[in-house]
């Protein structure tokens, strides 16, 4: 289905649900977008085609919204979160910094997605699922006559000195799931002794959790650590890249929403949170060149989108590691440790 079928059929989006919302869709939205910016473009589009309601949107990774969320707790600005890795939502939801929503339409959704929201008590929901990976651009790799990585412990060989990317786990959701996967896999300690193997092969640590697959795709790193649907949005632009589930496991994220604790337009943000878990708006994901799992059972699962029931996933522990105690302990120890460690 195209976007412009989607936004030609958008007056059919509105559930039955929605309609008791629709005599107040008027005014102003506040939204703070954490997926790529042409999902976010194309949401902000097809919403504000289906409703009399002016969006202002800006566009943060996970880690920079949850910041901004937190440093407006007294005031806030944005009316909704959408979108980004759920452990910082949780730990929005757990901090009070969001308002408890139930959607009427809860019962559509993916049981990954429901647990997100009693998780939170109801103070986020799961809209999109996908799972961590390696990345490598492929000629690069045998131009250089490097091995092929399959494994996160393969990361840590030396034979990689100067060739890795990944993310800053305080500003990006997916680099902060890296971080909580490896310490499930294998253990706190051996998980940082791992990392400080690896940060002597990485030669960037990014804000963003898809920069370093994109720097990979165009050959400014050769491998990258992020989510396996951004290294599927960059092949469908026609780079080489090779994608690897690794063999140990791996821990995949809950992209979530939640609407902000005193937020202005409450009612409009409550209209943007129904219109983002019905089945047609979450089809608009493929049109922006995303390749996520959508949480909306209905909805058409994009066809290059990485299927979860055949990778290897880790029994991810939502609830700890979104949770701020947890959180901030394994940012804190990557900062003391890690992130100053020489190379």
């Amino acid at each position: 289905m195209t976007l412009k079928n989607v936004l030609l059929g958008s007056a059919c989006v509105a559930a039955a649900t929605m309609m008791a919302f629709s005599a107040q869709a008027a005014g102003r939205l506040n939204v703070i977008c954490s997926a790529d910016n042409e999902w976010c473009e194309l949401m902000e589009t097809a919403f504000e085609l289906e409703h009399d309601i002016d969006v202002s949107m800006v566009r943060k990774s996970s880690g920079e919204a949850y910041a901004q969320v937190r440093a407006e707790a007294s005031n806030p600005k944005i009316d909704i979160w959408w979108g980004g890795t759920g452990d910082p939502h949780l730990q929005a939801a757990a901090e009070d910094l969001t308002e408890e929503y139930k959607s009427p339409t809860l019962d559509q959704l993916q049981d990954w997605a429901v647990r997100q929201a009693e998780n939170a008590n109801f103070r986020t929901v799961g809209i999109y699922a996908g799972a961590l990976g390696i990345g490598y651009n492929t000629p690069l790799l045998q131009s250089k006559g490097l091995p092929e990585p399959k494994c996160w412990k393969d990361l840590a060989d030396p034979a990689y000195k100067g060739e890795i990317q990944m993310a800053n786990p305080n500003s990006s959701g997916t680099s902060y799931t890296a971080l909580a996967t490896l310490v499930q896999l294998f253990g706190e300690e051996e998980a940082f002794a791992f990392l400080m193997d690896m940060h002597k092969n990485i030669n960037q640590y990014t804000k963003s959790g898809s920069a370093p697959i994109k720097a990979a795709a165009v050959g400014e790193t050769t491998i990258g650590i992020t989510f396996m649907h951004d290294m599927v949005s960059q092949v469908k632009q026609g780079a080489e890249l090779t994608i690897v589930p690794p063999c140990e496991g791996t821990g995949y994220e809950v992209g979530s929403m939640s609407i902000i604790k005193g937020a202005r337009n409450l009612e409009n943000a409550k209209i943007w949170y129904e219109f983002a878990l019905s089945a047609k708006a979450q089809s608009i994901a493929e049109d922006g060149g995303s390749y996520q799992v959508p949480s909306n059972s209905a909805s058409r699962i994009p066809e290059a989108a990485p299927r979860l029931e055949d990778i290897k996933l880790i029994d991810y522990d939502f609830a700890k590691y979104g949770s701020a105690e947890v959180r901030r302990s394994l940012l804190s120890r990557w900062d003391e440790e890690i992130k100053t460690a020489p190379q």
